[in-house]
């Protein structure tokens, strides 16, 4: 097809378009100018320009007008309603310099070290040489830059108008320009049938349409990125089905920004699918509840619905439940995920996925397990990918092969950690062999508060007091995560203790939780630079301490018979750097070693642990021994 050919077909396909979606019974006074001549002859366009007059433009410039231009110029010497805010393009007779007479350059002057085409930047001088092509418009300067040139020639077009509050608009050329008005056509047309009911229907949105539910059906094979590209295609022409699907694979790919899912919020099917995504967002974001009823598009039906997935989620209480064997494997997932299992809860997920059933027509993807205050978190966006990938609903593909798992073995990852984590200053916590990490607070717990919170981050936690009404103002408590910490062990883990180690004030709990069985208690303050690292040691079992040790500095104390594997002698050496971690680093791979234990660092830092409140870490001060506290309490001047 020539460029001359491809121009009479898009611009005659465009042109019977528009005259078909057009009321023939609208008031004289909402017809626009020229809409009866268009009606009856069918065609947007103007009479072709001849060679001679095109020639005669070019002499008139000084430039060979670009490609695209050009042809376009030989088929329709100018173009009515490109998109819907520019009504008359100019032809040869209307085109000019432009000489920067909106006095844009003072807002957008460009620089002159800017690439040609980079994103948001306008070239320097752009405003004064750019040939207008805007005629009539409303309130939109359209301009063809000369010094913005392809490699076929083509000239850059920008568009710019102030009520878009946005740098203006590249396309790159005067080809990919009216296809995007054509696109924007479509989609005002399809805004304007889904408001007034009147249908807009023809051969290129039955193609779109068809193209959605193709899509549809490839994203369950698991070939989300074709349909994703598919759909996005569609929802450039405002199909209606487009955006609520294509929502549901941006988000489980991470994407937030725009998500909304359209047309979906407001339908009882699938609305306790989405919202609860929504909600979750809404709370993270701290927006304001008055904007929580835009998702409900005007259904008071749907308030009371809305509302209650609201406060559940901002109370931490919404839970996703699907119907069927996917379900019940959310449920195991859930089990494992609030114990710091998380790569075992992924993999229980991703085995049912084939199982899994949409609720409708529109849904094509575990959208709701985002919102989930457990298993949310485990989507990132490798397994955001993976389980997109899943073939499910009865459809078949090939399975992706499974991402690999977030939690490193052992115990050393404590050392890898980003300075500003809040694990990266200091934690302890106390490894116990045989128990449920339910049982933890039965057994290191403090008096009359040594029950388990729901779920939370590690930084929420921190959140929580430590105290509690029975505490001495000298006691030292922790507020613990828990959870398994390998075959056969749980953990209590708290980041950033409230106070730093003191040996001689020092009560380890692995005394008391050792009782009938085995416990592990470590304490690290890394070297801040000014103060030597800290790293404390010790095994007790069966309510006996068997042995310890605490390396401050280069100063080693040790207490009763530390195994080979662990002697602090050979893990902490003087050769090594003050800040580089390395003998606790050592310490942990050893520790590791000798028990078969590991910490979760997925449900630690990214993921919800439950928490208790422990009992203290330091005794009570004896006869002739005082203590000081300190407290700030804030005053209005």
């Amino acid at each position: 097809m020539t460029d001359i050919d491809y121009w009479r077909t898009f611009l005659t396909r465009w042109s019977h378009e528009w005259a078909d979606a057009q009321d023939p019974d609208a008031p004289e006074d909402e017809r626009l100018a020229g809409h009866e001549e268009v009606l009856r002859t069918r065609w947007l366009g103007l009479p072709p320009a001849p060679e001679e007059r095109i020639l005669a433009l070019e002499g008139r410039l000084g430039h060979r007008l670009p490609p695209s231009y050009r042809s376009f110029l030989r088929v329709s010497d100018g173009w009515r309603h490109a998109g819907g805010f520019v009504w008359l393009l100019a032809g040869t007779a209307q085109v000019r310099w432009h000489q920067d007479a909106a006095g844009l350059s003072e807002w957008y002057p460009g620089e002159p070290d800017d690439e040609p085409g980079a994103e948001h930047a306008v070239p320097a001088g752009m405003w004064d040489r750019a040939l207008q092509l805007d005629v009539e418009s409303d309130a939109v300067h359209l301009l063809m830059d000369p010094g913005d040139v392809d490699a076929g020639g083509e000239w850059a077009v920008y568009s710019w108008a102030s009520w878009r509050a946005s740098p203006p608009e590249r396309y790159a050329s005067f080809r990919a320009f009216m296809e995007d008005m054509y696109r924007e056509f479509h989609t005002l047309e399809a805004d304007r049938a889904g408001r007034t009911g009147r249908a807009f229907v023809n051969d290129t949105t039955r193609a779109l349409d068809a193209s959605v539910e193709e899509a549809r059906l490839t994203a369950l094979r698991g070939r989300y990125a074709q349909a994703e590209a598919t759909l996005a295609e569609a929802l450039a022409y405002g199909r209606p089905r487009a955006a609520g699907l294509r929502d549901q694979i941006r988000r489980l790919l991470g994407h937030t920004y725009t998500v909304s899912f359209h047309g979906l919020t407001t339908d009882p099917l699938y609305a306790p699918e989405v919202l609860p995504v929504l909600a979750a967002e809404h709370v993270t974001a701290h927006r304001h509840d008055s904007s929580w009823a835009y998702h409900l598009g005007g259904n008071p039906a749907l308030a009371g619905t809305a509302d209650a997935i609201l406060r559940d989620v901002r109370e931490g209480t919404y839970r996703y439940t699907p119907d069927g064997p996917f379900g019940r494997a959310v449920a195991q997932a859930r089990e494992q995920a609030r114990w710091g299992d998380t790569d075992g809860a992924w993999h229980t997920l991703c085995a049912a996925l084939p199982e899994w059933r949409p609720v409708g027509p529109e849904h094509i993807a575990p959208v709701g397990l985002c919102a989930d205050p457990l298993l949310g978190p485990l989507l990132t966006p490798e397994r955001g990918r993976e389980l997109l990938a899943v073939p499910r609903a009865g459809q078949r593909g090939a399975r992706p092969a499974p991402v690999a798992g977030a939690d490193p073995p052992g115990l050393a990852w404590l050392t890898e950690l980003d300075p500003g984590h809040v694990l990266s200053s200091s934690y302890r916590f106390v490894l116990v062999e045989g128990v449920e990490p339910a049982e933890l607070p039965g057994r290191v717990g403090a008096d009359g508060a040594g029950v388990l919170t729901g779920p939370t981050t590690l930084w929420e936690s921190r959140m929580h007091p430590r105290g509690g009404a029975k505490a001495a103002e000298w006691e030292d408590r922790a507020r613990a995560a828990v959870g398994r910490a390998g075959d056969g062990w749980s953990f209590a883990l708290e980041a950033c203790p409230g106070t730093g180690f003191a040996e001689k004030w020092f009560v380890s709990p692995g005394v008391a939780a050792s009782h009938g069985t085995r416990a592990v208690t470590v304490w690290s303050e890394p070297s801040d630079g000014h103060r030597p690292g800290v790293f404390h040691l010790s095994v007790a079992e069966r309510g006996e301490e068997r042995y310890a040790f605490t390396v401050r500095g280069t100063a080693v104390g040790v207490r009763g018979s530390v195994p080979a594997a662990l002697d602090p002698e050979r893990l902490f050496r003087p050769e090594d750097p003050p800040a580089g971690r390395l003998g606790e680093r050592r310490a942990l791979e050893a520790l590791a070693a000798e028990y078969g234990v590991r910490l979760p660092r997925f449900a630690l830092t990214l993921g919800r642990l439950h928490t208790f409140l422990t009992g203290p870490w330091n005794r009570p001060p004896g006869p002739g021994e005082g203590y000081a506290t300190l407290r700030f309490v804030r005053t209005r001047p």
